[in-house]
């Protein structure tokens, strides 16, 4: 992109504003020096990434690369045979951690988030140095003992040197032969040795070595001749010490320098990923959305009458300039038809053209660079190769040029390398020269881009271009409004209208003698006159329309509002609902329970008393059913105003479908990565990535899938063998038939739960005499598509029911 127009365009200072949320110094690196590319995929891709960031904060903000540091310089001197410190270490540690937390979240996000999933995903992790930093580094950047053996033993010596030496010396110092000559009861060092403090005065009278003195001469801090030998080893010990936490220092540091090219490239990777998360936040700031990048065509299309059309797309609408105050900008539509790609503005100075122009520029770089456009939904933008802007006062004292030098300097420039895929923005094209000589080379330069078919946005006072844009093909006129009321612009750009000329009505409305402005008035042409009108009438139409629409979509953004606050109570009041029930059904539960002992201690009464037992066992029965209809889950009744999306998340009572059973189930509990699905009278636990909300209203009722194919139609991809195949559910209940029928029956489901490919099956043929239980296992035991099988548990049912694994189909 051309230096000169970044600068113009004020791109430079969006940079330093995304900068502000990077979190370490390489990401802040990169974004210096992000550029807007003129490759479509490359911009698609830069914006697939940063709406992936946006969706993963909202969902995650808690999300960050966590300790990450800069630690290139630390990994260059580790390369280079320098030696490292401790702190140096717990920061490449740091950076590690921080490295592989963010690729385990993106390992488990990476269905949701493939684009940031795949920078993750490249992310080196130098093999074992985290531990080995570990287990020599401590918390607080202290070498531990552990760092090496000898070291360890070191350390042990030095403990027992220290101790002895200090044991000796506090029995000096308690010694009422020696502490009459001490100035103080203590001990002390000095140069690494410890002396005790004698009273100059009683020089000689404890026999040792004089180190120091005080800087009255009143004190001698001495050496005592009897702890010489242990001040001795306690110093080479020291020594060793040092000399050996060298050494680890320089060993650990080579370590880490053998892994620089892992170590950089993770950095990298991670200000990659910091980046987008950077440029997210930044959207969530400006309330940015993201642009629909349009490719350009490789050949553009002739307009009726006409030049022909470049093939560029410029859509934006309720765009804002993200420099100015968000609470008072002014928004513009800037939406050129298919047939236009030259747009000529003009109205007031200080009305807001030169504004548009820079937003409109400004945001197409944001685009090409990846960044969210503060701009309404649906805007859309061309890739173009290369942008162009001659805004403001160009004037250059060093070159002794004027305003219109500079201008024309410029855009001589600007003509010798646009070409049909850039965009050529053109500030007061014509102004600083004779009003006729400007009018007439701004149309001729006009006219020269519009026969090279390069997209152009220019701003002007010469009238004549007005009439030039009205009877070109390829060209508009648009305006920005100026308010007679309160001789203020309104900064509102209207496109397809050129300005009123406001010079006569501004003159009569601050004093201007009413002669003299009827005296001008009648020196203008009436037809010009007539028209000067009636662009008003359709200026003054345009405005209460306008508003009309603003109070429509206030009316309807209060209506959303109400929505959206009574679908949350009716949510509230559904889990309000659910919890009662699930309270309800525990306490039934729990009766049942009750009463199944009951019921056990009965049957053991009357065997004993060898009584009839069939009056017993109808209750049971009826027990056993009530049992299973409290098991089933309580669903989540759907809230008519809102739609089943994929997206949504799931909540407790949801009807969702397990990928792997090709099952459907209703949620019973809800962790952070796992949930709990009720199928049947399984519960089967599964990530939250192995599930999809079930019962798509929209597509149900369309008679089409998910992916908008009709429903039963193969999809590509799809086993022809029962990938497609309707699920027979997960389990069967034979209770109540004969041994033949339920042997065909149990057939028939084990053919339909094989083609669906179940894993296993639950097979329900009570306990009674034990006929049926027989004949199911025997039948599983011989049927081709069983693996194993085996009786249900404790609370599955126990011997009255049958758990079959199927084989892979």
């Amino acid at each position: 992109m051309d230096a000169k127009t970044l600068h113009t365009l004020e791109y430079p200072k969006i940079l330093e504003q995304v900068a502000a949320y990077a979190s370490f110094a390489p990401t802040a690196e990169k974004i210096a020096l992000l550029q807007p590319s003129p490759n479509i995929a490359e911009a698609q891709r830069w914006q697939a990434e940063t709406e992936e960031a946006v969706q993963l904060l909202k969902t995650h903000p808690d999300l960050t690369i966590g300790g990450a540091r800069d630690v290139r310089q630390q990994i260059d001197l580790a390369s280079h045979a320098g030696v490292l410190t401790p702190v140096d270490f717990l920061d490449i540690k740091s950076t590690l951690i921080a490295g592989r937390t963010l690729g385990r979240a993106f390992d488990r996000l990476g269905d949701s988030y493939p684009k940031i999933f795949e920078i993750a995903s490249q992310m080196p992790l130098p093999t074992g140095l985290i531990d080995t930093i570990s287990r020599a580094i401590s918390d607080r950047g202290e070498l531990l003992d552990s760092a090496s053996a000898k070291l360890a033993i070191i350390r042990r010596d030095l403990g027992i040197v220290h101790e002895r030496l200090l044991s000796k010396m506090q029995r000096m110092i308690t010694d009422s032969n020696i502490t009459q000559y001490l100035q103080e009861n203590l001990v002390t060092q000095r140069d690494g040795r410890y002396v005790l403090p004698l009273r100059a005065d009683f020089k000689g009278r404890v026999r040792g070595i004089v180190h120091d003195q005080s800087a009255s001469g009143a004190t001698l801090f001495i050496e005592p001749l009897s702890v010489v030998e242990l001040n001795n080893q306690y110093r080479e010990l020291q020594l060793e010490e040092r000399d050996e936490e060298r050494r680890i220092l320089l060993a650990l540091s080579s370590e880490v320098g053998a892994f620089r090219q892992e170590i950089e490239t993770l950095v990298d990777i991670i200000a990659e990923i910091d980046l987008a998360l950077a440029k997210a936040k930044y959207a969530e700031q400006i309330h940015a959305i993201e642009p629909n990048l349009v490719i350009f065509p490789k050949k553009g299309h002739a307009i009726p009458g006409g030049n022909h059309h470049p093939g560029s797309v410029v859509r934006l609408f309720a765009a804002r300039h993200p420099l100015l105050d968000p609470e008072s900008v002014v928004p513009v539509d800037v939406d050129l038809d298919p047939d236009t790609f030259a747009l000529v503005i003009t109205g007031p100075n200080t009305g807001g053209k030169t504004v548009t122009l820079k937003t409109v520029g400004l945001l197409a770089l944001m685009a090409q660079s990846g960044l969210h456009i503060p701009a309404g939904s649906g805007s859309e933008i061309s890739v173009f190769q290369a942008i162009y802007a001659d805004i403001g006062d160009e004037q250059s004292i060093e070159q002794s040029l004027s305003t219109f030098s500079g201008h024309i300097t410029n855009i001589i420039h600007i003509l010798a390398q646009a070409n049909r895929q850039s965009l050529v923005i053109l500030d007061e094209l014509g102004a600083g020269t004779d009003p006729q000589e400007g009018a007439a080379l701004a149309r001729a330069l006009l006219t020269h881009v519009l026969e090279r078919s390069i997209t152009t946005l220019v701003t002007t006072h010469h009238p004549e271009l007005k009439a030039f844009a009205h009877s070109t093909p390829g060209v508009t006129n648009a305006s920005v409004e100026f308010n007679l009321e309160t001789l203020q612009p309104t900064y509102h750009l209207t496109i397809g209208l050129p300005g009123r000329s406001n010079a006569l009505a501004i003159a009569d409305r601050l004093g201007m003698p009413r002669s003299i402005v009827d005296g001008a008035r009648a020196e203008i042409n009436p037809e010009d006159l007539r028209a000067e009108n009636l662009l008003e009438e359709i200026h003054r139409q345009r405005d209460l329309a306008r508003q009309a629409r603003i109070e429509a979509e206030r009316a309807r953004q209060q209506v959303d509002e109400l929505r959206s606050t009574l679908v949350k109570r009716l949510e509230q009041i559904e889990d309000e609902r659910l919890e009662i029930l699930d309270l309800a059904r525990q306490d039934s539960q729990a009766k049942i329970a009750e009463l199944e002992q009951d019921l056990a201690a009965l049957r053991s009464g009357l065997a004993r008393a060898r009584q009839p037992l069939d009056a017993l066992e109808t209750v049971e029965k009826q027990v056993s059913e009530l049992e299973q209809e409290f098991k089933e889950p309580i669903e989540r009744l759907p809230i008519e105003d809102e739609e089943i999306r994929p997206d949504r998340p799931v909540r407790l009572g949801d009807r969702v479908k397990l990928r792997s059973l090709n099952t459907k189930g209703i949620v019973t509990s809800l962790g952070e990565e796992e949930l709990e699905v009720q199928v049947g009278s399984l519960r089967v636990r599964t990530r939250l990535s192995e599930v999809e909300l079930a019962g798509n209203q929209i597509a149900e009722e369309s008679g089409r899938n998910r992916d908008g194919t009709p429903q039963g139609a193969q999809r590509s991809g799809d086993s022809q063998l029962g990938l497609n195949a309707p699920s027979p559910g997960m389990e069967l209940d034979l209770r109540g038939q004969r041994a033949d029928d339920a042997i065909d029956q149990l057939e028939n489901y084990l053919d339909a739960a094989y083609l669906a490919g179940l894993p296993y099956v639950r097979i329900i043929h009570g306990k009674g005499t034990g006929k049926l239980r027989q004949a199911v296992r025997e039948a599983l035991s011989s049927h081709p598509h069983i693996r194993s099988h085996e009786p249900g548990g404790s609370g599955e049912g126990g011997d009255g029911v049958t758990l079959a694994k199927l084989k892979a189909n």
